[in-house]
């Protein structure tokens, strides 16, 4: 799978979580841009895992602050 088509999965999974209705970009920010608390990153977090069958570790949740980080950290954790 590319980049793109990831990309495409991942915005399909936010769109029940976007109540805003914010423009998903490579820079979107889930705290910044989206304003989700800790229970929906959670919430979503799980269903990424779910969905593309891998485990994002509390150290890389950390590090993802973007929706273009998340993209890239689940293409490389499914190698």
């Amino acid at each position: 799978m590319d980049r793109a088509e990831t990309a495409a999965r991942i915005a399909e999974l936010i769109d029940p979580f976007n109540k805003k209705g914010i423009e998903i970009t490579d820079n979107t920010s889930f705290a910044g841009d989206l304003e989700w608390d800790s229970l929906t990153v959670m919430d979503f977090v799980a269903a990424i895992e779910d969905e593309f069958d891998i485990i994002i570790s509390m150290n890389q949740q950390a590090e993802i602050e973007t929706y273009g980080q998340l993209v890239d950290a689940v293409i490389k954790l499914q190698g």
